[in-house]
């Protein structure tokens, strides 16, 4: 996933609230030092394993058989955990004239409550490996960038199936994030699925979250999220209640309370389509490229994803969810 970033703002915007706000780990769950104890917990050594299993069928590039076989794997899981499972399959052209065979899953929780939130996070790999030192087109295997935010989720399925919310959530997988073009400043090269589902909503009667929350890269063992400008001037409020949320949990070292970088991400599509939303994602605000030494090369491999950051994502995003 190509995420181009337009300025790092040293200097803090304004903050405005969005509308109707409300090598293997040691196990994640065995952290200490937290203000409070949740009362729905998320698993990161799950977590863990979900991401694995995505990078056990290969890099998911869309038009091969690892990005299929992954595909109905995701579908498969989100059924096991009793979610009302959608998918939206179409063929959509990328910038460089390769035809996509494009497939977001959708799974809904709770679809009678009117009140919802979305979850979301791509499941698709760049197809080449455009920031490689030595082999610039081979796939991506996207352990971080993709396989990461789809672990996060699936775990909350898991939690979903077992704990009812007071709001309904809604969890997409997006495909063909990132065939994008990184040599041109064409913010629409990328997010291909994304801009279909919110041009297509996946079912008809589709009640509009209130907000949406976007994870994306939140596997390495040295993430840092900060806050990101699209994110801030468009869903302030939930972005001011997720870091809050995490600092309470004692995750502070994840989710550094300080301005970051405006991203290119699936978030700014949903924004335009009127659904305000947060990216979560793991800024370097000190390195060239603004992102982990790991992104666009063949070094995104499950080696650098550690259980215990996927807790702190995972658990922040449910102790928002279903509260202390």
């Amino acid at each position: 996933m190509l995420k181009n970033i337009f300025t790092l703002l040293i200097i803090f915007t304004t903050m405005s609230s969005c509308s109707n706000a409300a090598k293997r780990p040691v196990s994640a769950d065995k952290e200490e030092g937290k203000a409070f104890t949740p009362a729905v917990v998320f698993n990161g050594d799950s977590a863990y394993k979900y991401t694995d299993a995505q990078c056990a069928f290969g890099p998911r590039v869309p038009n091969t058989e690892a990005h299929r076989k992954c595909g109905d794997y995701l579908v498969l899981e989100l059924q096991r955990h009793q979610a009302k499972v959608y998918e939206q399959k179409t063929t959509m052209r990328a910038y460089d004239g390769t035809m996509l065979e494009v497939r977001n899953i959708i799974g809904e929780y709770y679809p009678e409550k009117m009140n919802r939130i979305l979850l979301l996070a791509h499941w698709d790999c760049r197809p080449w490996a455009d920031n490689d030192k030595n082999d610039t087109k081979a796939p991506v295997m996207g352990a971080n960038d993709g396989a990461s935010g789809v672990g996060v989720l699936l775990e909350i399925a898991r939690v979903l199936s077992e704990n009812e919310p007071q709001v309904g959530v809604d969890i997409l997988f997006t495909d063909a994030e990132d065939w994008g073009d990184a040599g041109a400043d064409d913010p629409e090269s990328w997010a291909l699925g994304t801009q279909y589902w919110v041009q297509n909503p996946h079912r008809t009667g589709y009640t509009r979250p209130a907000f949406g929350i976007l994870l994306d890269m939140v596997g390495d063992r040295n993430a840092t999220f900060f806050r990101e400008y699209f994110s801030v001037n468009h869903c302030g409020g939930v972005v001011d209640r997720l870091w809050e949320t995490a600092a309470n949990l004692g995750y502070s070292k994840y989710f550094v309370n300080k301005q970051g970088g405006a991203m290119t991400d699936d978030h700014v599509f949903v924004i335009k389509g009127g659904i305000p939303c947060v990216d979560v994602i793991d800024q370097r605000l000190d390195s060239e490229t603004g992102f982990c030494p790991q992104w666009h090369t063949v070094d995104d491999t499950m080696e650098h994803i550690d259980a215990a950051t996927l807790k702190a994502v995972g658990q922040t995003v449910v102790t928002m969810i279903f509260g202390k």
